[in-house]
């Protein structure tokens, strides 16, 4: 990102859609005041745009006036369109068309919440990574194949920025003015706004499961909720599908058929993804998440963290970036999808110094990032590093997850 001087702050403009997000907007916004506000310089300007200047009423009916109508001819560096509900609906031939004009003079385009689906249906993101809220993941791909859809929080490059929903945009926005004006400023606002942490473009937004296999599937609902209330203390597959009244056979074909994985897989990745929100949000040591997780040898906790997520769990608390994953398929929750039950063999659970010594597997794991790349997760690991005691292989029909 092209670092502005403080004599000449980025012009950044607000296309307000009907019925935007209001949070999102302001998530954006505020973080430029802070910027300007902290700094003691006018850093960053802005304004507010509508398609015909009049006052936009945003999803919760609260309207917000406006300093121009489009095509404006204020002198902008950036324009972010602020989308929310029925965007199709706000997709105008004259907000394609001045979309267009602006790509052509090279002007730094962006979205958040929905305002990404504005971008891809001016024609401006073709093979552009692209983030929007998760409601609109599966019709974009659908509708738009040459984007990189992804389920990050957010994108960020020389010309293109695009955000999902909620405080999303906040989490952008302090990336951006960490690139233009450096970390401690950043860090500065995200204080003075209580955040626990900046998110980074690493980061997914969550996908609910109901909203993948639909309200068809309640024994499939109700399985994954036990799960997630039995994270420490994992339940066997026979009690699991026990629960529900099927058989151990019927519980995996139901998860290979709409989820493309195996139950023991889906387990570990949600037991892998609670540890990685302790070790960021708690001071919990190596050791207590790994048991707090229902990992009983603590290597083997680490071994499968840095396969999961290419770094150890030491390097996710002190903050150390993982390598950036090769596939450039786009992801989806974390927290929704997931590999294997994890590992429960009867081995003591060693000092966290082991931890710090032990060599793990240098293969790589690659992000979950869709349905279909769950398939891959089989063929890049041995059995040895899920082995949960049970013979998936003999009750699977499909060994290719």
């Amino acid at each position: 990102m092209t670092s502005i001087t403080t004599r000449q702050p980025m012009r950044i403009g607000f296309y307000l859609t009907h019925n935007f997000t209001m949070i999102a907007m302001a998530s954006a916004v505020e973080v430029l005041r802070m910027a300007n506000q902290l700094s003691g310089e006018k850093l960053y300007q802005w304004f507010t745009l509508s398609e015909s200047g009049e006052p936009v009423a945003a999803s919760d009916a609260l309207e917000v006036r406006v300093d121009d109508q489009i095509p404006s001819q204020l002198p902008l560096d950036s324009l972010i369109i602020c989308g929310g509900v029925q965007i199709e609906r706000c997709c105008t031939p004259q907000l394609t068309s001045w979309l267009c004009q602006l790509d052509r003079q090279q002007k730094i385009l962006g979205g958040i919440c929905t305002g990404s689906y504005a971008l891809a249906k001016a024609g401006v993101m073709a093979n552009q990574h692209c983030a929007i809220h998760w409601e609109h993941l599966a019709g974009l791909q659908e509708l738009f194949p040459s984007i990189k859809i992804t389920n990050k929080l957010f994108t960020l490059s020389d010309k293109r920025m695009t955000s999902t929903g909620g405080t999303a945009p906040m989490d952008m926005m302090l990336t951006l003015v960490a690139k233009q004006h450096g970390s401690r400023l950043s860090a500065a606002i995200s204080e003075m706004f209580m955040c626990e942490r900046i998110r980074n473009g690493e980061d997914v937004q969550k996908v609910p499961l109901r909203s993948l296999v639909g309200t068809s599937q309640p024994k499939l609902l109700e399985i994954v909720s036990l799960m997630e209330a039995n994270l420490e203390e994992p339940i066997g597959m026979d009690e699991l599908a026990g629960f529900v009244d099927l058989s151990r056979r019927q519980l995996e074909r139901l998860f290979q058929k709409h989820l493309q994985c195996s139950p023991s897989r889906y387990y570990l990745q949600l037991r892998l993804s609670r540890a990685r929100q302790l070790l960021k949000q708690t001071n919990l040591s190596v050791i207590e998440v790994s048991v707090a997780c229902g990992f009983v040898s603590t290597p083997h906790f680490s071994k499968c963290y840095r396969d999961c997520f290419g770094i150890p769990p030491r390097h996710e608390r002190q903050g150390i970036s993982s390598q950036p994953v090769a596939t450039e398929q786009p992801a989806i929750s974390e927290e929704s999808l997931s590999t294997e039950l994890p590992i429960t063999a009867e081995q003591p659970i060693t000092t966290e110094q082991a931890v710090i010594n032990e060599q793990p597997d240098m293969t790589e794991f690659p992000m979950i990032t869709n349905l279909p790349a769950l398939t891959e997760l089989r063929e890049l690991h041995d059995d040895n590093l899920f082995d949960t005691g049970f013979d998936d292989q003999s009750t699977l029909p499909n060994q290719a997850c």
